[in-house]
């Protein structure tokens, strides 16, 4: 995911994949093997069917002119958008990629990065929603995403206890359903979140997981999820910024964006 311009972008660390269609297929298969779906939506956040999974991108500044309409023409039916990142950046790009994916008819969300050591949970959850980061349930707009990941500036957990870094984490989730009434997704590594929240698993029954790897294979993810509702699985492909798959077919991605 895109971090601040002048700092260079955050990636994880493990070479991308390069993808040809018979591995987007291998990858597919191999997301929806991972997954395991609960009976009723008390459990998770929204039940989804596993079939053909739906081909997605995410985007920040550093993919400044997207032709979404070749996008789409490829196979790709959402987004995530980056908004902003703590609370003194706004993406100049995000408007008119949000408002290019909309025309091109994609289902779309927005993301904000986090910065726990900069402000709380809830004066971040509060910019991101004043600067694109809402949600209406008008089956096109996706719960907006909180990016919390490896520090592209210092220390890896931001300075932050597990417990502190879990109540921050709270905090922007809670602030976002206030204001929402739809719990933010979770972007993450399974990595950063055992190290930096001691593996807490109190956010899976809340909080669709976005899960980053870039493999041939979800791996495991973290305590208190069951599947990862979105996989991030190469951070260049065929399309526009990082490649990413959703786990369930187009009438379960439509679900998400109606609530």
């Amino acid at each position: 995911m895109g971090t601040l311009q002048m700092s260079g972008q955050n990636k994880m660390t493990v070479a991308a994949l390069a993808m040809s269609s018979t591995m987007i297929q291998l990858l597919m298969k191999s997301f929806a093997a991972l997954s395991v779906f609960a009976a009723s939506v008390t459990a998770v956040p929204h039940s989804l069917e596993k079939r053909a999974a739906p081909q997605g991108i995410d985007v920040s500044g550093f993919q400044p002119s997207v032709n979404w309409n070749t996008v789409k023409a490829n196979g790709v039916s959402f987004a995530f958008i980056k908004a902003t990142e703590g609370t003194t950046f706004i993406s100049s790009s995000f408007s008119s990629q949000y408002v290019g994916a909309t025309n091109a008819g994609f289902i779309r969300g927005a993301y904000h990065f986090a910065h726990p050591d900069s402000s709380s949970g809830a004066a971040q959850a509060n910019f991101f929603l004043a600067h694109g980061g809402g949600w209406s349930p008008d089956g096109i707009t996706l719960p907006g995403a909180l990016d919390i990941e490896y520090n592209p500036n210092g220390a890896e957990c931001y300075g932050l206890s597990a417990a502190a870094m879990v109540a921050w984490i709270h905090d922007f989730s809670n602030t976002y359903h206030a204001a929402t009434g739809r719990f933010p997704i979770i972007y993450t590594t399974t990595d950063w979140w055992t190290t930096c929240t001691g593996n807490n698993a109190g956010f899976g029954s809340q909080n669709p997981l976005w899960i980053a790897r870039y493999a041939s294979s979800i791996g495991a993810v973290p305590a208190g999820w069951s599947f990862a509702t979105f996989w991030q699985y190469a951070d260049s492909g065929p399309n526009p910024g990082d490649q990413d798959i959703f786990n369930g077919d187009a009438a379960g991605l439509k679900r998400m964006a109606t609530g």
